[in-house]
């Protein structure tokens, strides 16, 4: 009895060392690193005629620039009209650029700089907006293309998703011409009119022109990632994502083959029913969740930053990975980021209650994690779907995530600055952009492209992106224009 109670207590105090050990360990991870944080002085307030230039988003949101795959010249005349209020508008950039129109509706403007020695660099942005969906426009606050100013903000399709970007880009090109800035690197701003639909006309063409012309840049910055409030459980600051990664984009159309007949008569088997289990096995078996690259750099960024056992977590996710995935696991926008997605989005069958359809249709849109491939996802939904009656398509324009930037670039310490120096409440960390850009089209130009745009978000704002009530605060606008006129200082000058 007395070696059995020795045993136990031997046992004892091995689990108790374990777990004390354990606990050291992760003591240690949680308190030993340091802020990440670049250390700035906040830039002075660069003067900004806020109503003047609000009035100008509004103007362009007045433009119904929606554009189509289908159909490349849906929005010629609203894009051709807006085009005219730019030079309009922008008079003294447009002196000092070279204009350019590619593929009959993207813009490329060329700043020549002053030093050739110098890669050039490319602010980019879209013109092209989504469709409302039909049936809601009475549960819009202001009419969507009305272009209306109130209540602090602007309103309309656009004016977050891309025509802010676009206009406060331009308005601090115009400031800076007319003080008579000339920078010292080369600038392109490049406009694509179709990233809506995909960017193939637009923004490809205009990457294609630039690389025929033996142009390399040093980066690019497009749309992409924000500064969100209150989304992270456990980070009481705002938070400022650099997208140096982005998500391939997979739209793989599925037809399942059966036989038409009377509907008195069915088969075992019929075209609608083959595809229905398909579909449902394609929900429950969807591809991993992982943590590994940038995603894990994001959190290494910002876990000395948190407070709690949110900062244990993400301090120590070689032991708390599988509950902090449980938790991603719980809301959409958080689960995309540690998968590659499955987006169940069109079915079509039939035509008639009594006869059975011989094909029935479904196409699924698939965002690809960095290190999935088109072809691995495609693999992935033969396997799951696991019928030969059932034949596998890829969409027009899909493509596999873009190379990943690298964090240690002076292009991307150049960005972080500037967002530091104009938001310097807000925390820096890089990130994934779990939709698809223009920027994607350009990697033959550069080795570095980003995706962020200077816009303050709640949760509240993110349902507004291609949603309902789409608006942008005065005031926000008025500090992208800041952030763009900083950029340049810091990266042309």
């Amino acid at each position: 009895m007395r070696r059995w109670i020795k045993l136990f207590r031997t046992a004892a105090l091995i689990v108790i060392a374990a777990v004390l050990l354990l606990a050291g360990i992760v003591l240690v991870k949680t308190f030993s690193g340091g802020s990440r944080q670049l250390q700035v002085t906040a830039a002075a307030k660069a003067p900004v005629d806020e109503q003047a230039a609000a009035l100008r988003l509004a103007e362009a949101i007045r433009f119904p620039t929606i554009s189509s795959f289908l159909n490349p010249d849906q929005a010629a005349e609203p894009l051709r009209a807006m085009q005219a209020h730019l030079v309009a508008s922008f008079p003294a950039f447009h002196a000092a650029a070279k204009r350019e129109l590619v593929g009959n509706y993207s813009l490329l403007y060329t700043w020549e700089g002053s030093d050739p020695a110098l890669k050039p660099i490319a602010l980019l942005a879209h013109q092209d907006v989504v469709p409302v969906a039909p049936g809601t426009e009475k549960d819009w606050q202001q009419p969507p293309f009305k272009g209306v100013v109130a209540d602090g903000f602007i309103w309309g399709r656009g004016s977050w998703d891309d025509k802010g970007n676009l206009y406060s880009i331009l308005e601090a090109a115009e400031a800076m011409a007319k003080a008579g800035f000339k920078p010292k690197r080369t600038i392109y701003f490049a406009f694509g009119h179709d990233e809506e639909v995909s960017g193939t006309r637009g923004a490809k063409a205009i990457a294609a022109l630039l690389t025929s012309r033996g142009v390399k840049l040093d980066f690019v910055l497009d749309e992409g990632l924000l500064i969100t409030e209150g989304i992270l459980k456990g980070l009481d600051r705002p938070m400022a994502l650099i997208g140096v990664a982005e998500k391939g984009y997979a739209t793989l159309v599925l037809t399942a083959h059966g036989t038409p007949g009377h509907s008195s008569m069915p088969p075992r088997e019929t075209a609608i029913g083959m595809m229905s289990a398909a579909l449902t096995q394609l929900e429950n078996k969807r591809l991993p969740m992982q943590i590994r690259g940038t995603v894990g750099e994001m959190f290494d960024t910002i876990a000395p930053e948190m407070s709690g056992f949110n900062r244990v977590v993400l301090s120590n996710l070689w032991l708390f990975k599988p509950l902090l995935l449980r938790e991603f696991e719980k809301s959409g926008p958080t689960e995309a980021t540690v998968r590659t997605t499955t987006a169940l989005t069109i079915f079509k069958a039939g035509e008639q209650d009594n006869v059975l359809p011989g094909n029935a249709e479904a196409t699924v849109n698939f965002r690809l994690l960095p290190g999935d491939t088109q072809a691995s996802v495609t693999e992935h939904v033969r396997s799951a779907v696991s019928n030969d009656r059932i034949s596998i398509a890829p969409f027009p324009g899909n493509t596999d995530p873009p190379p990943v930037t690298g964090t240690a670039s002076t292009s991307y310490r150049a960005l972080n600055q500037t967002i530091r120096e104009i938001f310097p409440d807000a925390l820096v960390a890089p990130g994934l952009m779990v939709a698809a850009t223009d920027s994607r089209h350009y990697t033959d130009v550069t080795d570095n492209i980003f995706r962020f745009s200077p816009v303050r978000a709640t949760s509240e704002d993110l349902k507004r992106f291609h949603g309902t009530n789409e608006r942008l605060s005065v005031a926000n606008y008025a500090d992208m224009i800041r952030f763009y006129r900083r950029l340049i200082e810091n990266t042309a000058n």
